[in-house]
């Protein structure tokens, strides 16, 4: 299937017919992209869905000629602008990449030089394609002064590229180092390569799926205007399908390498017909979030199936870890290298409900994840208070916090980096349990074979290690460790928010029924309210080290006091959009 939507007279800049895409590995080859047809007419925006291994990223690389490794195209064609490009030279690719089709791609940490100041890097992509960029100006007369003739004033014109991206104080910030930005900002300066030389398509492969969804939104927006003011078509690959759908007026689901179903957007919201559309559109959070509040808007009980975690009002008053006025200042160098003070954390209280689940959440610096490594005795507080089950935890002595460690278990954002590669799966889960001594090694293999049925994996991935695992995989494994020791509190920073949607439902669902089946209390750190709505009973929302709001998940959506809240409810991609119930 394909998109062709617009009229019959409009001919298409990108036309992908039957495309075929396959790797060679050591054991033969492994097919990537199957039969792929897709149709993107001139400023159109079209998004491909799926999930990691669809074949979506694939197919976006073949389209800019930068498949990795042995990847090649073994069948159909693509065109561009009325060109097959499907067999390009090195120096044919090198001459239309960036001119013909731009690339924002997804981790700017590792596409951006750290050793190359931010305006350096922009003005290399306009120096690859000076030709084409002197064109596109002559095409906009007066839109740009560092551009006279077929003359470019560099820094002037880097300058004007990064204010184009929304970054303020261009020519300051043109001087720093990728280090010295946020994600946010080293995602606009990517921006401001991929447009740089006026591409007629931009590919945006999950542009923003590493920051807040508030600089999402923003970033998003933003691209969407430059792209609309320009006339560029933009190709969006992502595995949101709320976000695609916010965001395209044409939707490609791919699954193992197929198209599987293609149309408008809404209508593949609300009408979706393959049984894995159906899984993606089940499984979005912010899908989840919007079916919530349209049920709510029309009166309706939610199901239990809706709101993933107990979320549906767990009544428990009985706390078992209670913060008061819990604060932390770090000692920072200021910007000529003077002593500075940071108040991260800034007079924090709250309760979190025995066999309940409690959301904190705000923004990148709001101070969220400092408040869990207070509440985890791995940072000191300034001055405040951490209560575990009515104790001071400032007066335990060393054996007392070792003792306290096994009630209260962490499981982390990346567990690439929290799973030691060199430990076998049975080293990692049964290690907490060889420090506190527990068990003999027979007993030890049996309670690891335990929670590794507990967190649904089969027990032979006991002799498999970290690297050989998927992301879902390796955060069913960090689950399985944290509850090793029988924990009363597992304490979730940013815990599904590196999954896909599918993998990071599978994930939300798992810790529902650990919870309901252990009575486990969890302290969910994350910058995302749509995951927030389907599993919190109780929220907390920071920002700037402050608390700026709390109460349970229903009142917090229904009526959020503060405008920074609203600003967070608001910023979920996909909740205005209306599904059929």
């Amino acid at each position: 299937m394909n998109t062709e939507v617009h009229a019959d007279d409009q001919n298409p800049l990108l036309r992908i017919t039957d495309l075929e895409v396959t790797f060679t590995t050591s054991t033969g080859t492994v097919p990537a992209v199957r039969g792929a047809n897709l149709t993107i007419y001139p400023g159109q925006t079209v998004a491909i869905v799926g999930e990691s291994g669809s074949g979506k990223s694939t197919t976006a690389a073949a389209v800019i000629g930068l498949l990795p490794g042995t990847g090649k195209v073994t069948g159909g064609t693509i065109e561009f602008d009325g060109r097959d490009i499907t067999n390009l030279s090195d120096d044919e690719w090198v001459a239309l990449r960036g001119s013909g089709i731009g690339l924002v791609p997804q981790d700017p940490m590792t596409n951006l030089n750290p050793v190359l100041r931010i305006g350096r890097q922009v003005q290399e992509a306009l120096e690859a394609n000076k030709a084409h960029v002197i064109e596109a100006a002559a095409q906009r007369p007066g839109k740009s002064n560092a551009i006279q003739g077929d003359k470019i004033d560099m820094p002037a014109r880097v300058n004007e590229l990064l204010e184009e991206a929304g970054l303020p104080e261009a020519g300051r910030r043109a001087k720093q180092y990728p280090h010295e930005f946020s994600g946010g900002m080293r995602q606009r300066s990517l921006i401001a390569m991929g447009m740089a030389a006026r591409p007629k398509l931009l590919i945006a492969d999950e542009p923003t799926s590493a920051l807040d969804v508030t600089v999402q939104r923003r970033i998003l927006d933003h691209l969407a205007q430059l792209t609309q003011d320009l006339g560029t078509a933009v190709l969006f690959i992502t595995h949101d399908l709320g976000l695609a759908a916010e965001r395209a007026e044409q939707l490609v689901v791919m699954h193992r390498g197929r198209i599987v179903e293609s149309g408008p957007a809404l209508e593949i919201l609300q009408r979706p017909q393959h049984p894995y559309t159906k899984r993606l559109v089940s499984a979005a959070p912010s899908l989840a979030s919007a079916r919530i509040e349209s049920a709510h808007a029309r009166g309706i009980e939610v199901t239990e199936e809706e709101l993933t975690g107990s979320g549906a009002g767990a009544t428990s008053t009985e706390e078992i870890i209670r913060v008061e006025n819990l604060t932390k200042i770090f000692d920072i160098r200021g910007q000529k290298g003077e002593a500075a003070k940071l108040k991260a954390v800034d007079d924090v209280s709250f309760t979190l409900r025995k066999g309940t689940t409690l959301a904190v959440v705000g923004e990148s610096g709001s101070g969220k994840s400092t408040v869990a490594n207070m509440i985890l005795n791995l940072l000191d507080p300034t001055s405040g208070k951490v209560y575990f089950k009515g104790r001071d935890c400032s007066t335990l002595n060393d054996r007392e916090l070792f003792e306290l460690r096994r009630h209260l278990q962490v499981v982390f954002q990346n567990p690439y980096g929290s799973l030691d590669p060199m430990y076998s799966i049975f080293r990692v889960i049964e290690e907490p349990l060889r420090v506190h001594g527990i068990g003999t090694k027979k007993e030890r293999v049996a309670r690891v074979s335990e929670l590794l049925d507990l967190v649904a994996l089969p027990r032979s991935v006991m002799r498999r290690y970290p690297n050989e695992l998927s992301g879902g995989q390796r955060q069913r494994v960090a689950v399985a460790r944290a509850l090793a020791l029988n924990p009363e509190v597992v304490v979730l920073d940013e815990a599904v928010s590196a999954l896909d949607v599918l993998v990071q439902n599978q994930i939300l669902y798992l810790l529902n029924d650990l919870q309901a089946q252990l009575g486990l209390s969890y302290l969910f750190i994350t910058h995302d309210l749509a995951v927030v709505r389907q599993i919190a009973d109780d929220v907390v929302v920071m920002e700037h080290g402050k608390l700026v709001e709390q109460g349970t998940s229903d009142e917090l959506f229904a009526n959020p006091v503060q405008d920074y809240t609203r600003e967070l409810i608001e910023a979920v991609p996909g909740r205005s959009i209306q599904l059929n119930l």
